[in-house]
């Protein structure tokens, strides 16, 4: 009769069962080169859309000191009295900062892997053509965009470099008074060297959104050379609108078209 021969083993660890806890899918997806090239398109979209609407209400520039200041009242009175006043404005900025720091971190973290990669070219030959000049100057573009941003927000949302800023005015009709925007905006662009601080960074601003624009059809993997004169058409039109509207309100100013 055969003998039975038992081995005695001892206890399993629960570490080695133990399944690797999986982490929230858009994590996992933003991990990946992939999906970091999808949030810069996705936030890029989102920011292009504020810089043109923002431009757009600053044309009441142009209509005249009652226009600006009622259209920026309007913003920061937003679903009031739904909501307090200021709230809902406050969680757009915040919406906003959210997009443009995953930007970065998004443009960051792909330098990195490309640095880290073997380099391989982002674009085709005849799409770095194009955007040759654009795609290049990116990095310091986007740094003076964002000094210029910063600077943006402490002369005409905070007022730490503009005293008119805070200031109110009652227009007749008006129940209240509201703050005096547009005298703040004149106040800027009257010293010579912020208003051509302004023109230089709204300048590198359409550098910068013409290889955005050009760019998001690439991360969002809809390129085609078929459509490169569509998608060329459309980032340079972006830019150009973004830029002479920009640009019209610092020039006006200097040269005493709107007082």
């Amino acid at each position: 009769m055969a003998q039975v021969v038992t081995s005695h083993r001892g206890p399993v660890t629960g570490t080695a069962n133990r399944a690797k806890k999986r982490r929230p899918f858009l994590i996992d997806l933003y991990s990946t080169a992939v999906g970091k090239k999808y949030v810069m398109a996705l936030t890029g979209i989102g920011m292009m859309g504020f810089v043109l609407f923002h431009m757009i209400g600053n044309l009441k520039m142009y209509a005249g000191a009652a226009d600006l200041d009622h259209y920026a009242h309007f913003l920061q009175t937003l679903l009031y009295p739904l909501a307090p006043k200021g709230w809902v404005l406050w969680i757009l900025r915040g919406g906003l900062i959210t997009m443009f720091v995953l930007h970065l971190h998004a443009a960051w973290s792909l330098t990195r892997l490309n640095r880290e990669a073997r380099p391989v070219k982002y674009q085709s030959s005849r799409d770095y053509q194009i955007a040759n000049f654009a795609s290049r100057t990116m990095r310091w573009s986007g740094l003076i965009v964002l000094a210029f941003i910063v600077w943006h927000l402490l002369d005409l949302t905070f007022g730490v470099v503009n005293s008119e800023v805070g200031n109110m005015v009652q227009y007749e009709g008006d129940t209240e008074k509201i703050k005096a925007v547009y005298v703040s905006v004149i106040a800027s662009f009257d010293r010579i060297p912020v208003a051509l601080f302004y023109v230089v960074a709204n300048i590198l601003l359409g550098i910068h959104l013409f290889h955005g624009a050009w760019s998001i059809f690439q991360s969002l993997g809809w390129n085609n050379p078929r459509f490169n004169k569509w998608r060329r058409a459309f980032a340079t039109g972006f830019a150009a609108v973004i830029v002479v509207g920009n640009v019209s309100f610092p020039v006006a100013v200097m040269a005493g078209v709107i007082s």
